[in-house]
């Protein structure tokens, strides 16, 4: 078997500085290398020099792929784009998108990045999933948007009904709107020529709004300057996107920054093709995905643990699958979450039985305010969760917090901060003009610091046991899930001042599909035999119990990406938890 093109990835050398307080400075050597100063300027150089190479993809409703060229992009955006200005949009008066991925929604990011218009695209969920559509309000309120964009008029009527109109234009392909898509393909591009001119890299490309797991969803600022550097540390780390065109699969929605800014605008910047995948990751859309799969060979591969949890089954199973698959792929990356070290196992191993060579499976470590890039693990890792170390052109600072290391990052790619929010900014950086991540890391060798960092929990969500002890509640529900060997999907850890930790588990399809009496014992088998291999109170699960009702979305328990808000769960669930302390029925006890 052969081991990885060193070439295809940065070999990164370190300034490493440790103060007398413990805070440790982490950054590398060198400079960032050049980049262009805006977007628009990526755009137009592939559009002349592969002005016939697709730049995105979609399945029609006839399942062919649909594609339009970098000449062909460019074009609808200059022509959007003055149409958009036409109807008073601008810095200040920004466009909302509320549907979710399409080629028409990235030509529209595209014609506002080529002029000048913010715009902000918004999780669906705001307006399909939510009842009360709270939340959409308290955007549409603070951005005071003079157009909005739904791609199927009907069913977003009612969440633009529910909104205060005031004179914003609506914009669909299908349905009611003021304006249809086709509306926007102006032949006068004066207007977007000239507000070209005046971009820099200061100039608002969009906003990003965090989960508002603990309260309205705040509007991070992202500006050319910060997302082309972001995407040149990128390339540097993952230098395969520069060797050739990257070829990407992706269904990550663009209202988080992953797919947003860092899938989007690196197949972008390098001159790649972004097919837009209209699976998921669940029982019932995955089978899309497997179908792009066995056509679309990627150079790059993103998606969340359970995506992987469900591809390793084909793969395993379907030598065809697998050799499109791995055939031209450098990197298996996923986020969101901790991959399974089962999971992990069979990835590696069903990549080496294919080709013959180790292919790199790793993640990273990133936020809706760093653009999201700030971190990568490019050396090959027998166990999951190294995060990596910084990307060049940031400073990491670690900084002691409650028995951890809090991590706080600066640099060009970092947010300046929240839109119409001062105070929220303020309290986000430090007094060096640091962002505070609000995430903990550990050292995978704490004598090596370039050996990279493990994700050691958010810094809000951990808790003190009665004993004083602090526990690091990322890690020990990631531990559990993976001991739970697929019955679980997720769990929030419980236990503050109490004397040993609890849990409330959330089932998986495989969980809930048993027999509840064998359920419950293939659960407590599990519970006992992690907490026997536990080291101390502190990571030791002693008990648990099934939740009966799903994570609420209204209530700030899950997320748009689906991930669950465990200061909220804890919050709202103290009769669960009180019976689970009190031995009521339905706990699962460690078995003495």
């Amino acid at each position: 078997m052969t081991d990885l093109d060193r070439t295809d990835f940065w070999s990164p050398e370190f300034d490493i500085e440790t103060r007398d307080d413990g805070t440790i400075l982490m950054s590398q050597k060198g400079d960032l290398p050049d980049h262009a100063p805006v977007l628009a300027e990526y755009l137009e150089q592939w559009a002349q020099k592969a002005p016939d190479r697709a730049w995105l993809a979609q399945r029609d409703s006839d399942g062919a792929w649909r594609k339009v060229t970098y000449a062909e992009g460019l074009d609808y955006a200059r022509r959007i784009g003055s149409s958009l200005l036409g109807l008073g949009l601008g810095p200040d008066k920004p466009l909302l998108i509320l549907s979710g991925n399409s080629i028409e929604h990235a030509l529209l990011g595209a014609a506002c990045f080529c002029v000048g218009i913010p715009y902000a695209p918004v999780s669906p969920a705001y307006s399909l999933v939510s009842k009360d559509h709270a939340k959409l309000k308290d955007i549409v309120a603070l951005l005071q948007p003079s157009a909005i964009y739904a791609e199927d008029g009907n069913a977003f009527a009612p969440a633009i009904a529910s909104i205060s109109r005031d004179g914003k234009k609506t914009i669909s392909v299908t349905g009611p709107a003021d304006l249809s898509f086709d509306d926007l393909l102006s032949p006068d591009l004066s207007a977007a020529d000239a507000a070209r001119a005046g971009l820099m890299p200061e100039t608002v490309v969009k906003y990003l709004f965090t989960s508002g797991s603990t309260g309205s969803p705040k509007a991070v600022i992202n500006t050319n300057g910060m997302i082309c550097a972001m995407v040149t540390m990128v390339s540097d780390c993952y230098r395969f996107h520069t060797k050739r065109p990257p070829v990407l699969l992706d269904w990550a929605p663009w209202n988080h920054t992953a797919a947003g800014n860092n899938n989007f605008y690196v197949v972008m910047t390098n001159g790649g093709t972004y097919y837009i995948d209209e699976g998921k990751p669940t029982l019932a859309g995955f089978g899309a995905t497997l179908r792009n799969l066995a056509e679309i060979s990627p150079t790059c591969f993103v998606n969340v643990p359970i995506g992987y949890d469900m591809l390793v089954e084909h793969l395993e199973k379907d030598a065809g699958l697998a050799d499109t698959f791995f055939r031209d792929l450098k990197l298996m990356f996923y986020a969101g979450a901790g991959m399974a070290q089962h999971t992990w196992d069979r990835l590696r191993a069903i990549a080496q039985k294919t080709t013959g060579r180790e292919i790199l499976l790793g993640t990273a470590l990133g936020a809706t305010e760093t653009a999201p890039f700030a971190m990568g693990c490019t050396e090959v890792q027998d166990f999951s969760g190294n995060v990596g170390v910084p990307a060049k052109g940031l400073s990491m600072k670690l900084v002691p917090t409650g028995g951890k290391l809090e991590v706080r990052f600066r640099g060009p790619s970092i947010t300046p901060g929240y839109y119409g929010d001062s105070a929220k900014t303020a309290e986000a950086f430090d007094d060096e003009g640091y962002y505070c991540m609000g995430d903990a890391l550990r050292p995978a060798d704490p004598d090596d610091f370039t050996k990279g960092f493990f994700f050691d929990g958010r810094v809000a969500e951990n808790f003190k046991l009665r004993t004083g002890t602090w526990v690091a509640v990322g890690a020990v529900r990631a531990a559990l899930v993976d001991a739970m060997e697929g019955l679980v999907r997720d769990a929030v850890i419980v236990g503050e001042n109490e004397a040993e930790l609890g849990a409330l588990l959330l089932l998986s399809p495989q969980g809930k599909a048993m027999d509840p009496a064998e359920l419950n014992v293939s659960l407590r088998e599990r519970l006992s035999r992690t907490a026997k291999a536990a080291t101390g109170s502190a990571s030791r699960v002693q008990r648990a119990i099934i939740l009966s009702s799903e994570p609420s979305f209204d209530k700030g328990e899950i997320t748009e990406k689906g991930s669950l808000n465990q200061r909220a769960m804890r919050a709202n669930h103290e009769a669960e938890i009180a019976e689970l302390y009190q031995d009521g029925n339905g706990v699962l006890k460690v078995c003495s």
